[in-house]
């Protein structure tokens, strides 16, 4: 457990130093939208962290490093409930 401590912290400190270097142009469907003027339509479903960010915080970098590690986290989690769920169970 303690290599995946480990690990988690070395993700967030990652996160932390990086995410100011993070492009702020838009991706490649993005892109595509914007070259050939189409009208982006309105989403039935925000998601949980529209666009890397969390409407309670005010703060763009840190709304936006928050959005990083929770996501990171939840990502951690259900890959381990999979692994756990899919690896087979010692016969000792």
């Amino acid at each position: 457990m303690k290599k995946h401590s480990a690990v988690i912290i070395a993700i967030i400190v990652f996160l932390v130093v990086f995410i100011p270097f993070a492009s702020s142009d838009p991706d490649g469907l993005e892109r595509v939208v914007e070259n050939f003027g189409v009208e982006e339509q309105p989403s039935f479903w925000q998601g949980l962290m529209p666009d890397y960010k969390i409407a309670a915080v005010e703060d763009a970098y840190v709304s936006t490093l928050l959005a990083g590690v929770i996501g990171v986290l939840l990502v951690l989690l259900v890959s381990l409930a999979v692994e756990r769920a899919i690896a087979p169970k010692n016969q000792a």
